[in-house]
């Protein structure tokens, strides 16, 4: 059985870049950075947990990716860039057992996405229990610039980058409640074991956005907190919300509503902006290559009316986002 040192060490201890920032890395009791002059830091953590967030028998090199995906997602919604992350894993014995395979993958998962965005994995923690994999990002962004849930604006033009709806298509496939034709399963699989966070639009978005968040409990749930922080409500059109092909073929209206509105897993950006610069997004959108759709607007009273296909305000959505303390 690999003991707890033999993982670390020939798993998870690399060689640091020397322009990486890390003056201390992984081996000692705590790391040491060198955040860059005129950055604020952001720090964010997430903990996927086995059978509540991934199905146990999930391949390891996309759970690696995964991993990784939903904490840059974070600094993506910040503007941030990522530049160090720690890992805490919770091993089941099973897995200790298969002589370091399943390891192996997840590493390489984990490692192939860090190299994208030049992250450097600083140090972590490995004990045994059931499988959870907790990790922390750390970024950098611009003194004072960093985009705030609280900032949106009367006004303001509500946007959404990507497709909704894919991941949940994909978990409902997995499920058996649907079925899927194999490339709709290529398509949507992506989006719920691999998905690539907006890390780029984030940054781009500094000084064009007002307000951001991440799409990771669904779009009801998460650009409800914008509305919360910013006191603040919304009007948005679900005729306006792109999503796949597979979408509008497999599922009735009703069922794509949910998809869209409190799938979760998406992983996409929704930030508000000025009307005045729907010019400078467009543009933004053709240079990134990133599909950018305006979906509604902030407008003045409480919370959110979502208006169905034929423009008429949707008076029982009877969904909301996902809740780790509710069933």
């Amino acid at each position: 059985m690999l003991s707890e040192f033999e993982i670390i060490r020939r798993f998870f201890t690399h060689p640091t870049d020397p322009a990486s920032g890390v003056v201390l890395g992984v081996g000692d009791d705590a790391a040491l950075v060198k955040p860059t002059a005129g950055m604020e830091l952001a720090i964010s953590t997430d903990m996927l947990v086995a059978d509540r967030h991934f199905f146990a028998d999930t391949d390891p090199y996309k759970l690696g990716h995964k991993s990784l995906a939903v904490n840059l997602s974070d600094m993506a919604a910040m503007g941030a860039k990522p530049r160090w992350i720690t890992l805490a894993l919770a091993l089941p014995e099973p897995l200790v057992e298969i002589k370091g395979k399943w390891l192996e993958a997840f590493a390489s998962g984990l490692f192939g996405l860090a190299r994208v965005h030049q992250i450097e994995l600083i140090g972590g923690d490995i004990v045994r229990g059931p499988l959870t994999i907790c990790i922390q990002i750390i970024g950098e962004v611009p003194k004072g610039k960093a985009l705030r849930r609280s900032d949106a604006k009367l006004g303001d033009d509500i946007w959404v980058s990507g497709q909704l709806g894919n991941a949940a298509l994909a978990l409902a496939h997995e499920r058996q409640h649907i079925f899927l034709e194999p490339e709709e399963v290529a398509e949507c699989s992506s989006a719920l074991h691999m998905p690539m966070a907006q890390v780029k639009l984030g940054q781009s978005l500094i000084g064009l956005a007002r307000s951001a968040i991440d799409i990771s409990d669904g779009l009801l749930a998460d650009l409800g907190h914008i509305l919360e922080y910013s006191k603040v409500a919304a009007v948005i059109k679900i005729k306006n919300i792109n999503c796949s092909m597979a979408m509008k073929k497999r599922l009735p209206e009703s069922r794509a509503m949910r998809c869209l509105l409190a799938g979760g897993d998406d992983y996409e950006l929704c930030f508000t902006a000025p009307k005045g610069r729907r010019t400078r997004i467009d543009a933004l959108s053709r240079e990134l290559g990133i599909l950018l759709t305006r979906i509604g607007k902030i407008s003045e009273g409480d919370g959110l009316v979502v208006l169905d296909m034929a423009g008429k305000i949707i008076t029982s959505l009877g969904v909301r986002g996902y809740d780790h303390f509710c069933p």
